[in-house]
């Protein structure tokens, strides 16, 4: 990154990624609030117009990485964590975005002044109130995505994982594995190899390491085999006296972009049926990991059904369908069914007193 400032035109600010562009560098962009995504550099760009909402918006905020390296250029590449405010349509908030730029400029700009070459961009985002920093298994999960993409090698972590995934280890050793290990495992589970490994563990390993492992999962496309695996951990744990929802909660995350409609399906609406199916961490797992399923107008009505009956209340009912509506393509099929004259009394009175707190 070293000569990028050099070539940097002040001038031009429409969008961050036009001005970050005209560095040279070559922008890629990743969605980091509900599953680490990769975000096509044009769409992000029509975000920026304020042409689109954003395509994941979380508690009504655009959390994303920006990634950029100098085209030709083998240094590693500069990520910037950032987090804008979305509108009442989930669209850009012009006067946030505008703010966020002139704190860049005016940083950039000192540094240039103080003539410290090499360091302008890297120290851009100092102080900035638009920059976060990910939880560490977030990292971890975003760290192996890149290094796959990148064509880096695996940290030192993935092959001690990728024993205790194979069962060499022994179960009970899920101490001694990193998160990183797991999260770089997850990342290639597109490989045969790793998948079958994967694949068979799941039935397997004790309750902390599997978690750890289906919230590395989903954010990877995960095939027929991963699912039923996870289907078939979901169907066991049912089985206990006391099923825990945080695995449960888990699995719905672990099948989160499944190949296997079909399966993610089954998995889902074996959960929401079941007695602990009304736990919140199971349903907020779905909406906020899974919300794609809810397209199916009997999915989402069993989870609707849940949800009103939820194990944290009327307030959670709230937050979670505030989360939902704000979705793009989700607010009209929820809206739709909440309309529907079936609904259960319990669903209606839910509904009821949701309006009433938007309106009171």
């Amino acid at each position: 990154m070293n000569t990028l400032l050099t070539r940097l035109n002040v001038e031009q600010l429409n969008t961050i990624t036009e001005f970050l562009e005209t560095t040279g560098a070559r922008l890629r962009f990743f969605d980091m609030g509900r599953r680490i995504t990769k975000i096509p550099r044009d769409r992000f760009l029509q975000f920026e117009r304020n042409d689109i909402p954003y395509p994941y918006p979380l508690q009504q905020q655009a959390w994303f990485a920006l990634m950029f390296q100098d085209k030709g250029n083998q240094q590693e590449p500069l990520i910037w964590f950032l987090r804008l405010p979305l509108d009442e349509q989930g669209k850009l908030l012009q006067a946030a975005r505008d703010d966020f730029m002139h704190r860049l400029i005016e940083r950039i700009g000192e540094k240039m002044q103080e003539d410290k070459e090499g360091d302008q961009l890297e120290t851009a985002l100092q102080d900035n109130p638009y920059s976060f920093k990910p939880k560490e298994d977030r990292m971890a999960a975003f760290h192996a995505r890149i290094s796959k993409l990148l064509k880096s090698p695996p940290s030192k972590y993935f092959e001690h994982a990728q024993r205790y995934f194979a069962g060499e280890l022994g179960w009970d050793q899920w101490s001694f594995i990193g998160y990183q290990g797991i999260a770089d495992s997850a990342a290639r589970v597109d490989d045969t190899k790793s998948e079958s490994t994967i694949a068979s563990a799941i039935g397997s390993m004790p309750v902390q390491p599997l978690i750890a492992l289906c919230h590395c999962l989903e954010n990877e496309t995960t095939s027929l085999k991963t699912t039923q695996a996870l289907l078939n951990r979901a169907q066991h744990e049912l089985q206990q006296a006391t099923p825990d929802p945080s695995v449960l909660a888990a699995l719905i995350r672990g099948c989160a972009q499944s190949t296997s409609g079909n399966l993610q399906r089954e998995l889902i609406q074996t959960l929401l049926a079941a007695p602990s199916g009304n736990h919140i961490e199971i349903l907020t797992a779905l909406s906020g990991r899974a919300w794609e399923q809810l397209l199916d107008e009997p999915v989402r009505m069993l989870f609707l059904e849940r949800l009103a009956e939820n194990s944290a209340g009327q307030e959670a009912f709230n937050l979670c369908m505030a989360d939902l509506l704000y979705i793009p393509g989700m607010r009209e099929p929820v809206l739709a069914s909440v309309r529907d004259p079936k609904r259960s009394e319990k669903l209606s009175i839910a509904i009821g007193a949701l309006f009433q707190n938007v309106t009171g």
